[in-house]
């Protein structure tokens, strides 16, 4: 397939399923019968081998149905819809009615065509195989090269002529071989096709790969096989849609900012999917002072293929920094990507490649340690967090090739707070009177004088009631 022909198979091959979305009962009597469909865009379906009846729905304005009815005789009742009355129009009308500005006469305008497909999707099917000799080297399903080669995807739809610089050619990361039969096993089966776009809103796609998993199948009637597809889209974000993580120090919360190449993104690490694998797409953001621990399966048997120790390490290490590869780390949170001095580089200690004391194994990471040394700096009143340094610590173990289908991998992240606070006051200051000795004196001498008087008052009073006594009796 080429030109244009190319938009549509890049979706339909990762589309080989039955459909699974419910649609709604249809009516179009009275009285009617209930018809349980599945539907999905038609623009998904690449090949049908369901034994149901399948329909093509139109849907106006939109995209295509393709439906498949099931045949379930629980679902064969009948059911009696709701009449509207001519005097019940209105109530209906103002309830479900909406206005138009579209005159009756007048068509839409047509506008060209753009991707509509720019959602990540994966799917899975699988296939039964009545021969699986025959179908081992026929069925290009099986083969990886049917995957990308003798194929192109255009950067952006065109209707007109196709010239050279508008294609993109799909690049194959580590192609498996094409499948053979060995003792009755057809082996290198494609098991799992997974395509990586990246795409510009302004340029449309700039580069597509694809990636496979492969496995053996054993028997020959009635052999199986289930397959997954998945399309992934992606793009660099630039650096003035990232919203800051701070202003000018971190927020404790706020995603870590990366830079590779001038392009800034979020610091992330390895997540794992519901059954403990390594998500290939998804992949937690690493939050400042969020000390975090994570844990999961990685695949290696597409790379076992090789047998090459440099090769496999790259793979794992590729797989421990994700799309943002190691680069600098922003100082602070509201970074830009044109001043070096709020960026710092980012230290990476690997392995070395060579086992100790086994000649058949790989020192391959299996564990990444993030090691992140921040402060506190400026008012003690409104101090701001800052970044001093960081480290991309790698802890290895040997791995014995062609013996080993999946490694268990872990990824750290640990902040430690640097910050040297001031040596606080010994004390609170005193207060020092400096006032002359005599200052109260004039009060002093009020004071002594109203307190002699009171002395010779009660002494006379006593000296009158003894008397009185006396003369009484």
């Amino acid at each position: 397939m080429r030109g244009a022909g190319a938009l549509l198979a890049l979706p339909a091959l990762l589309a080989l399923l039955p459909a699974r979305s419910p649609a709604g009962s249809a009516r179009r009597s009275a009285r009617t019968r209930s018809v349980s469909q599945v539907c999905v865009e038609k623009s998904l379906i690449f090949r049908s081998n369901t034994p149901y009846p399948t329909e093509i729905i139109a849907v106006p304005g939109g995209h295509d149905l393709f439906c498949v009815q099931l045949n379930d005789s629980k679902l064969n009742y009948f059911q009696q819809p709701q009449d509207i009355k001519e005097s019940d129009f209105m109530k209906f009308l103002e309830k479900y009615g909406r206005h138009s500005f579209i005159a009756p006469s007048q068509v839409q305008p047509s506008f060209s065509a753009f991707y509509r497909f720019l959602d990540s999707k994966s799917t899975s099917c699988t296939r039964i195989f009545a021969d699986l000799s025959k179908s081992c080297v026929t069925d290009p399903a099986l083969d990886a090269a049917s995957y990308y080669q003798d194929f192109t995807v255009l950067k952006v739809p065109v209707s007109g002529t196709i010239v050279q610089s508008m294609k993109v050619n799909v690049t194959a990361v580590a192609p498996p071989g094409a499948p053979q039969m060995r003792d009755n096993t057809c082996i290198n089966v494609v098991s799992e096709v997974i395509y990586e776009i990246e795409y510009s809103g302004t340029s449309g796609i700039q580069s597509v790969s694809v990636q496979f998993k492969v496995s053996n199948i054993s028997g020959n009637s009635g052999s199986s096989l289930q397959q997954r597809f998945t399309l992934h889209f992606w793009t660099k974000t630039l650096s003035h849609m990232l919203p800051r993580s701070g202003n000018p120090g971190y927020i404790t919360g706020a995603p870590l900012l990366i830079a590779n190449s001038g392009a800034m993104q979020h610091m992330s690490i390895l997540q794992s999917e519901s059954d403990g694998s390594c998500s290939q797409f998804l992949r937690h953001t690493v939050q400042f002072r969020r000390n975090m621990r994570t844990g999961c399966n990685l695949s290696l048997s597409p790379l076992l293929e090789e047998s090459n120790c440099s090769y496999i390490q790259q793979k794992l290490y590729k797989a421990f920094q994700g799309m943002n590869k190691t680069g600098d780390l922003a100082i602070i949170g509201s970074a830009h990507s044109t001043q070096p001095e709020e960026w710092t580089t980012i230290l990476v200690q690997s392995c070395s490649v060579q086992a100790v004391n086994c000649s058949s194994c790989c020192m391959v990471p299996v564990t990444l340690e993030i090691q992140i040394l921040w402060t506190r700096v400026g008012l003690l009143s409104n101090p701001q967090a800052q970044i001093l340094g960081a480290r991309y610590f790698y802890q290895c173990q040997p791995l014995k090739l062609l013996s080993t289908q999946t490694v268990p991998v872990t990824t750290v992240v640990t902040f430690t707070d640097m910050t040297e606070w001031p040596e606080p006051p010994r004390g609170q200051p005193q207060r020092h009177w400096k006032l002359p000795f005599d200052i109260f004196f004039p009060f002093k001498v009020a004071l002594n004088l109203e307190s002699s008087y009171r002395v010779d008052l009660t002494g006379c009073f006593l000296f009158i009631l003894i008397i009185s006594s006396i003369l009484c009796f």
